[in-house]
């Protein structure tokens, strides 16, 4: 089954990772590349960049695929990029960075999501490969105070098999209500956990996210660092992702200093969704997505961290990470399967999310380098837009034609842009141009 009229969203989180993700990103390993020790950078085995725009049309093409998905979210503004290293790029700001604001800057920080989900399972399975971590103990190995935890083991937490539930949907309204609240992570998994499926762990998928805040405790129990500065140390500063972090808990906009993407949430009104005046979010504490999804970051540091996931650039031992995929939900396509807190989507290996005010995305392709980096400014959607919008995208951007000298990869993706946007269209929140 493609992308389309039946497509299934995450309301509950439904993830994607085709089930030969292993060997995609396998054949990495093999080229020796190693964690490496925080003073250091990591290479990223893509192919090169050329220099220069996509085609104007294309361009074009691109551009109107955005602003199709910013009236479906009821967005004022996105941040976009998408690299084809054979053809060319475009990178860029699309509206406004808040209603009624000033232009949207390509250069804008931003909240990404559950895409956090992706980079706190690095660190996890990087320090599991220092020995500080053993993936299959149990978590109450490392974390103490849960009832009922002691069959799940620490891997389970970022395959999402360990059968915790969500705590986001239920506390949503309190955060709307006090943004600045600092939440402490072991409240916010309590939540989950007293969610918890009567499910086997390891059995079945079950979108978690205490159970990625559990991962973040992991961390920092494990290593004695905070799990800001384990991210930092081992995955943002190894692959130069330069304005990328986890921020503090106080409440703040995602950026001190340079441009900022508004995060907004259209409330209900009379007449259902209220898109014309949606709630600014964009100063929040980021205690509320923590290590699931607290992260900020801008669109060049998002494309550059979906390529080191899909290239694993970090050396980690992808038959550990990707040993057993699993399917998001009965009857998902084939080519979509999840493992190690990682989605993929034919070739394209990234994650994809929302948190109060922004839903955002991130794939890449390993074998051609085509990456795809989106986040809009709206989360009262689905937050499965970004992910269709960022397949849209790829597909778009995957028919580009070879710069000189070039030559255009011949493989192609398992979706087309129409079915992405008529899947884009069915879960839209405002009215439609």
């Amino acid at each position: 089954m493609l992308l389309g009229g039946d497509m299934r969203l995450r309301s509950d989180r439904s993830r994607a990772v085709r089930g030969a993700l292993a060997a995609v990103v396998a054949g990495a390993v093999a080229l020796g590349l190693t964690a490496c020790s925080p003073d250091q950078t990591v290479p990223i085995d893509v192919p090169a960049q050329v220099e220069g725009s996509l085609p104007d049309d294309m361009v074009t093409q691109l551009q109107d695929a955005v602003t199709f998905a910013m009236a479906a979210t009821g967005s004022s503004g996105a941040v976009v990029g998408v690299w084809a290293p054979w053809s060319g790029s475009w990178v860029s700001g699309v509206g406004t960075s808040a209603p009624g604001g000033a232009e949207t800057s390509a250069d804008s920080t931003f909240r990404v999501g559950q895409v956090t989900r992706a980079m706190t399972c690095d660190a996890v399975y990087v320090v599991a490969e220092r020995g500080q971590i053993d993936l299959d103990a149990p978590i109450t190995d490392y974390v103490s105070g849960f009832a009922g935890l002691a069959d799940i083991t620490v891997e389970q937490l970022c395959d999402g098999t360990s059968g915790l539930g969500d705590y986001a949907p239920r506390l949503l309204g309190s955060f709307l209500t006090t943004p600045d609240r600092v939440w402490n992570p072991r409240e916010l998994a309590g939540y989950g956990v007293g969610t918890t499926a009567d499910v086997t762990p390891g059995a079945a998928f079950r979108d978690s996210d205490a159970g990625y805040l559990l991962a973040g405790l992991v961390l920092e129990r494990a290593t004695g660092r905070s799990a800001a500065e384990v991210l930092q140390d081992e995955v943002f500063d190894p692959l130069a992702l330069t304005g990328t972090r986890l921020p503090g808990p106080a409440a703040s906009a995602p950026a001190a200093e340079g441009p900022v993407l508004d995060g907004l949430w259209s409330p209900d009104g009379e007449g259902g969704i209220n898109c014309a005046e949606p709630l600014n979010l964009t100063e929040a504490s980021a205690s509320f997505g923590w290590t699931d999804a607290g992260a900020v970051s801008t669109i060049a540091d998002l494309g550059r961290y979906a390529q080191g996931l899909a290239a694993n650039a970090l050396g980690i031992d992808t038959d550990e990470r990707y040993d057993a995929p699993l399917p998001p939900y009965d009857g998902a396509p084939s080519w979509q399967t999840t493992a190690g807190g990682v989605v993929q989507a034919g070739s394209m290996i990234g994650q994809y999310g929302s948190t109060p005010g922004y839903i955002t995305a991130a794939f890449a392709d390993p074998a051609t380098g085509l990456t795809v980096a989106v986040s809009l400014n709206n989360s009262r959607a689905a937050d499965g837009i970004g992910a269709f919008l960022a397949w849209q995208l790829a597909a778009i951007a995957s028919k580009a034609p070879a710069a000189s000298g070039q030559t255009a990869p011949e493989a192609g993706l398992p979706w087309t842009p129409e079915q992405q946007r008529d899947a884009i269209a069915q879960n839209a929140i405002c009215p439609l141009p």
